[in-house]
């Protein structure tokens, strides 16, 4: 038995800006919206997404969609589909995608790859391939631009390893439990599977993943680094649960596990606790619908309390209220400051002056004064800072940094560039 890390794979399809079930059936299928947050949460490793579209502005209409894909993922998107030239690579690039999967059957592929490579990298491209013999002729090349194969024929289980020693993923119709683990186990470079009952509501990926471990195969799920064993529980024999958002960190309820609860949650990848007043063990969510999709868990520093992050879906708390801390007992003036939320602020003022002009304000003299003035202006921060790191002046370089920074974002809006959209693109590199 092979130990490469596995990936569990979802692969979607889009066609006129919107999902739909595959290459040549078209039917519509669920909001993209929903269908990534489920993804998200439900331990899908990776996104491999194919645009359908028949012509250019049906392309744009995908590529928009795309975006918004990427800004919801929490999860590495592929893309690959009408990619007919350098341009359409580059788009994809910044679009977030973290590869472009290039057609193996399309003439201009190689020109692509080549260019492509040598502006983004190699890691930045895989190959969707159809047959064996086809790679075989172009294998050389292939490898020199290409760092990964997506395979489409699912025939070619097992017998890819045979022409080269690239990493692949491969998409198979529906599948066993059973059957997915043979195949991720045929070969060292198989490195995930993608079925399209992936996609169906329900599809217990993390109960799929448990399985696939304990036949050997590794893939990305939840294991304790801690037993059981090595907490210290209470005088019930139980240990409380603090939960938190794992986006804005917001506490938001109290709960205890005993280990039942314990090894449910593990399992089955929901915040699963044992109720004191019922005595019984409960899945968060299996009721109302508002599920806890686990993030992380942490022990603290005395191995008698779990920190959980969570994805919430809905309310936390069983009155309807997002959090269960919602009755005031007192509070102290203080002021909370966070750095993001600074940059977030300085960055809707600029935006805020852009939309409505001030008299007498500086950013608004920039707008009117256009683009070369913002450039003259960045280009002369720009050597401001060089100047004072040179002359090691630490207040002179934070306060030309800062000057840096403030111009930028003047530039970011005119262009309209988002600080989330950076911090995304930083995430890639």
């Amino acid at each position: 038995m092979n130990y490469t890390h596995k990936d569990i794979i979802a692969t979607i399809f889009l066609k006129k800006g919107m999902l739909v079930k595959g290459f040549k059936d078209h039917t519509p299928v669920c909001d993209p919206v929903r269908q990534i947050k489920s993804f998200n949460d439900n331990g899908m490793d990776k996104i491999i997404l194919y645009d359908l579209s028949d012509d250019p502005a049906e392309h744009d209409q995908n590529l928009q969609v795309l975006k918004k894909i990427i800004q919801i993922a929490e999860i590495p998107v592929y893309a690959g589909g009408n990619i007919n030239s350098f341009d359409d690579v580059r788009k994809l690039i910044y679009a977030g995608c973290r590869k472009v999967i290039l057609n193996s059957l399309k003439e201009k592929t190689p020109e692509i790859a080549k260019e492509g490579a040598s502006r983004f990298g190699q890691n930045r491209f895989a190959l969707s391939i159809f047959n064996v013999d086809m790679f075989f002729k172009q294998k050389d090349s292939v490898q020199q631009m290409i760092s990964e194969l997506v395979v489409l024929d699912p025939k070619l289980a097992g017998t890819i390893g045979n022409v080269t020693d690239m990493p692949y993923s491969i998409l198979m119709p529906d599948l066993t439990p059973e059957q997915i683990r043979d195949t991720l186990a045929s070969e060292d470079t198989i490195r995930g599977i993608s079925c399209l009952y992936f996609n169906e509501p329900g599809a217990d990926i993390t109960g799929l993943k448990k399985y696939l471990g304990q036949q050997g195969i590794r893939t990305d799920h939840l294991e304790a680094e801690l037993k059981w064993e090595d907490l210290k529980l209470n005088s019930d024999g139980l240990i409380p649960v603090v939960v938190q958002d794992y986006k804005t960190n917001d506490v938001l309820m109290l709960a205890y596990m005993n280990e039942e609860a314990f090894s449910t949650t593990l399992a089955i990848g929901k915040m699963t606790y044992y109720s004191r007043s019922r005595r019984e063990l409960w899945i968060k969510g299996l009721t109302s619908g508002h599920y806890q999709y686990v993030k992380s868990l942490r022990a603290d520093c005395d191995y008698d309390t779990i920190l959980a992050k969570v994805s919430q879906v809905g309310a936390a708390c069983h009155t309807g209220s997002r959090s269960c801390f919602f009755n005031k007992i007192s509070d102290a003036e203080y002021t909370e400051r966070n750095l993001f939320d600074e940059f977030e602020r300085e960055y809707k003022v600029i935006r805020d002056r852009k939309i409505n002009p001030k008299e007498g304000s500086y950013t608004n003299y920039l707008f009117d004064e256009g683009i070369d003035k913002m450039l003259k202006k960045i280009g002369g921060e720009t050597n401001s800072i060089i100047l004072a790191a040179k002359n090691n002046d630490r207040d002179d370089l934070k306060y030309q940094i800062s000057d840096f920074i403030y111009h930028l974002m003047v530039l970011m809006v005119e262009k309209n560039i988002s600080i989330e959209d950076v911090l995304e693109e930083l995430s890639l590199r």
